[in-house]
């Protein structure tokens, strides 16, 4: 197993590198002009195009410019143009909103898409798997930015259940965090419930039918401890690949329609604005730091997946 994660983490780096690499070479091959220009902004001065040249060593060769590149986003130096903000403060400002949104409702899905899951399998064909299957399809069929407009309207506005939009800090008042944080898990959690649930009632229904599930039964072991130890530990192997990614991407910024319907600022809003207003340094940084996400959770998710299946760490 430590064998396994080494490779992992190895190749983990690798790829980092080779993102960045990828990252810092389209943001040189931008089209139209020099990309002192574009980070100095639209409205520059001759100055200030020459100093933003000179900091990030555009006069320079082009590893020499990726290494300055690279250090300045790792020393937390990028300055926005637009805003003449420091990027990484903004988005260190901002991530506290990304995360609370993004790991709650992915705790959320992960743990109603197993239960949901699993009662459709060992109920198959019976009606409550019929009901569960309804509101599967309903999550999946409803788009986030419609479902989060209903529940902002219905049960924030109108019937007042739920402040509206909005964000307050755990640290501050961990009621207000929480309340404010419900309707916006209610609108992710709603579409990915829809996909686990089903993406596990079909692995469950594969795996007990498996040989080893009946030599279990035929021990004598309950019915309980087969499904537990048995069936739903090889069946949740896919899920768990599945659940990272899907959280790397949350955090990369799937979680953009979201905050922008409840007004809550954070990471995806703020590279929608940058985004909007041509500011290069926050997209720049906010890319490499999705593509850091992804590909660490990519490789969390490897690992866990080894240690629910052994056979996986002889093919890594």
């Amino acid at each position: 197993m430590a064998r396994f994660v080494i490779r992992r983490v190895s190749s983990m780096i690798a790829v980092l590198f080779a993102i960045s690499v990828l990252t810092f070479l389209i943001f040189q091959a931008i089209p139209n002009g020099d990309p002192a220009l574009r980070l100095a902004g639209r409205l520059a001065t001759p100055q200030t195009i020459q100093d933003v040249r000179r900091q990030w060593g555009f006069d320079k060769p082009l590893y020499v410019q990726y290494f300055k590149t690279m250090g300045k986003i790792i020393d937390g130096q990028v300055i926005s143009y637009q805003q003449q903000q420091n990027v990484e403060d903004e988005i260190a400002h901002d991530l506290p909103v990304t995360i609370s949104l993004a790991v709650g409702s992915a705790v959320i899905w992960l743990v109603i898409g197993i239960i949901f899951g699993v009662l459709s399998a060992v109920r198959a064909g019976q009606w409550l798997d019929r009901l569960l299957t309804v509101i599967a399809m309903f999550g999946v069929s409803m788009p986030v930015f419609f479902l989060a407009a209903l529940l902002d309207y219905y049960l924030g506005y109108k019937w007042g259940l739920f402040p509206i939009g909005g964000y307050v800090k755990l640290t501050s008042n961990p009621w207000g965090w929480l309340t404010h944080l419900i309707l916006p898990w209610a609108s992710i959690v709603a579409l990915s419930v829809g996909v686990y649930s089903r993406v596990l009632r079909s692995n469950v229904l594969d795996t007990l039918g498996e040989d080893y599930v009946r030599t279990a039964r035929a021990k004598g072991l309950s019915e309980r401890r087969v499904l537990l130890h048995h069936v739903l530990r090889n069946s949740l192997v896919p899920i768990v690949s599945l659940w990272g990614l899907d959280l790397a991407a949350l955090f990369g910024g799937a979680t953009l329609l979201t905050e922008s319907v409840f007004n809550l600022h954070g990471v995806g809003q703020y590279a929608a604005e940058s985004i909007g207003h041509l500011d290069v340094p926050p997209i720049l940084v906010i890319t490499m730091l999705t593509a850091f996400f992804v590909v660490v959770f990519s490789a969390l998710t490897d690992i866990v997946y080894a240690a629910l299946d052994p056979r996986i760490r002889l093919t890594g």
